[in-house]
C-alpha cells in the first residue's frame, strides 16, 4: 500500500506540471492565426500511416533510417508495458494485462524485451555518432551548446530507461520462475547475471530497476516539450496536419486576393472593418503573424538537419539553414509568448525578422523546397520564408536590389523586363517583314 501512496502523490504531481505546460503550450498556440482548412481525411490518414508510423522519409538513409526507426517501433512496443505499469502502480496490480491480452501480451512482452536491447546499442551509436564521428549535420550556428546538451541529456535518458527496463525484466524471470507471464528473450538469455545472487537482493532489484524505469518515464515526459525530442509527441500529429498539395504552391494572400477580386469586379462588396480593429499586417514579421502550423513545425522540429544538409543556399555558403528558421521561431515563442499572452499590446522591441533571422537568411532561399522534401516529420518551411518576405516587401519595402528593380518593372510595365508593353512584340517585327517579302 505505502508503494500505491508514493506512486500515486509522484504520478499527480508529474502529471500536474505536464497539464501546467500543455496549458502553457496552448495559450501560445491561441496567439497563432488560422491556416489551412482540416479536409482529405482519408489522405491525411494515408501520409501518417506511411510517413509517421512507417518512417518512410527516415528509411532513405537505410543504415541510419532503420535504426532510428526500431527506435520509433520500439518507444510504440514499450509504451504498453509503460502504461501497464502506471496502472500497476496507481491500483496495486502485476502485469494485469497478460490475463486480459494472452498471446498477444506475449507478443508484446518479448518484442518490446529484444527492442529494449536495441534501443541501448542505438543510443551508443547515436552518441557515438555525435561525439566521436561528428557527423557534419549536427552542426551549426544554431546548434548551441545548449541544444547539444539537449540531445546528449535526452539519450543518455532513452538509455537509463530501457537499461532499468531490462533490469526489471531480468529479475522478473528470476523471480517468477515458471510462474511468469510473457516471454523475456534477451532478458532470459542474460540470466547468468543473477544467477548467484540471493531472491532478496533480485526483489530489491527489480523494485530499483521498477521505480528508475517509471520515474524516468514521468520525467522525460515533462522534459519533453522543452527539448527538441518533443517530437516524440508532436511527429504524428505535425504530419497528419500536413498541408497537402504541391510542395512548390504557394498560397495566395487572402486579404491580397479579396483587393483584388474586388478591383476586377465592380458589384463586389467589401465588409467595412470595425474602427477598433487592429490593422492587420502582410506576412509574417514576429511570433504573432505566424499560423498555427508554422508553430507546431517548430515545436516538431528535431533538429535533424537534413533539411540544412539539402539546402542547396547553405550548401553553397550562403547564411540560410532552414533548421534555423524554426528554431528561431520556437525560441522567439519562448521570449515573447508569455509576456503577450498577459498583454495583446506586448512589445519587448524586438521582432522576429530582423532580431531572430536576418533578410540574408530569408533572402537566400530559392524556394526549391528540398528541405520540405527531406524532413523526416513533413515541416514546411518554406511557406514561412515566403510569408517572412512578404512582410519584408509589403510591410517595410525591403528587398534586394535586383528584386526592387523587378518590382518597379512589374509596376509600370506589367512584366519583370524593363521594356514598355508597346514595344512587346518588336522581336516578331523581322518575321513578319520576311514574309511580307
Amino acid at each position: 500500500m505505502s508503494k500505491q501512496i508514493a506512486f500515486t502523490i509522484f504520478f499527480l504531481a508529474a502529471i500536474g506540471v505536464f497539464g501546467y505546460t500543455i496549458s502553457r503550450l496552448r495559450r501560445f498556440f491561441k496567439l497563432t492565426k488560422k491556416d489551412f482548412p482540416l479536409d482529405n481525411i482519408p489522405e491525411r490518414i494515408r501520409q501518417t500511416l506511411l510517413v509517421a508510423f512507417g518512417q518512410t522519409k527516415i528509411l532513405r538513409r537505410p543504415m541510419i533510417g532503420l535504426m532510428h526507426a526500431f527506435v520509433w517501433w520500439g518507444f510504440l512496443v514499450i509504451t504498453i508495458g509503460t502504461a501497464e505499469m502506471m496502472v500497476d502502480g496507481l491500483v496495486g496490480t502485476e502485469r494485469f494485462l497478460g490475463k486480459i491480452l494472452g498471446p498477444v501480451y506475449t507478443a508484446i512482452m518479448a518484442s518490446g524485451d529484444v527492442l529494449a536491447a536495441f534501443i541501448v546499442f542505438a543510443c551508443i551509436s547515436f552518441l557515438a555518432r555525435r561525439y566521436v564521428i561528428k557527423v557534419k549535420r549536427f552542426s551549426g550556428v544554431e546548434m548551441t551548446p545548449t541544444a547539444n546538451l539537449d540531445a546528449t541529456v535526452a539519450l543518455l535518458m532513452i538509455l537509463f530507461l530501457m537499461v532499468s527496463l531490462l533490469g526489471m525484466n531480468i529479475a522478473y524471470v528470476k523471480l517468477a520462475g515458471a510462474e511468469k507471464v510473457g516471454v523475456y528473450p534477451v532478458s532470459e538469455s542474460l540470466q547468468g547475471l543473477v544467477a548467484n545472487i540471493g531472491g532478496s537482493t533480485v526483489a530489491k532489484l527489480h523494485e530499483l530497476s521498477w521505480w528508475t524505469h517509471i520515474v524516468l518515464v514521468l520525467v522525460f515526459m515533462n522534459i519533453l516539450p522543452y527539448s527538441k525530442h518533443f517530437h516524440v509527441f508532436m511527429s504524428v500529429p505535425n504530419v497528419f496536419f500536413t498541408r497537402l498539395g504541391p510542395y512548390t504552391k504557394l498560397r495566395n494572400m487572402e486579404s491580397v486576393t479579396k483587393e483584388v477580386k474586388a478591383m476586377l469586379d465592380p458589384s463586389a462588396t467589401i465588409e467595412p472593418q470595425a474602427a477598433d480593429a487592429p490593422i492587420p499586417r502582410f506576412g509574417v514579421k514576429d511570433v504573432e503573424d505566424v499560423n498555427w502550423k508554422n508553430y507546431a513545425d517548430s515545436l516538431t522540429c528535431t533538429q535533424c538537419g537534413r533539411c540544412t544538409s539539402v539546402c542547396p543556399a547553405n550548401t553553397t555558403g550562403k547564411l540560410l539553414s532552414p533548421r534555423k528558421i524554426l528554431v528561431d521561431l520556437r525560441h522567439r515563442m519562448n521570449d515573447k509568448g508569455p509576456g503577450l499572452s498577459r498583454d495583446p499590446q506586448y512589445t519587448d522591441g524586438k521582432a522576429l525578422v530582423g532580431d531572430y533571422i536576418t533578410q540574408e537568411e530569408l533572402w537566400a532561399c530559392t524556394t526549391c523546397n528540398a528541405c520540405v522534401q527531406e524532413c523526416p516529420v513533413n515541416i514546411d518551411h518554406v511557406s514561412l520564408i515566403v510569408d517572412m518576405r512578404r512582410s519584408l516587401v509589403m510591410e517595410d519595402s525591403s528587398a534586394p536590389e535586383s528584386l526592387v528593380a523587378m518590382f518597379t518593372n512589374i509596376e509600370n510595365n506589367g512584366a519583370p523586363w524593363q521594356f514598355s508593353p508597346s514595344d512587346r512584340m518588336r522581336w516578331a517585327d523581322d518575321l513578319f517583314s520576311n514574309k511580307a517579302s
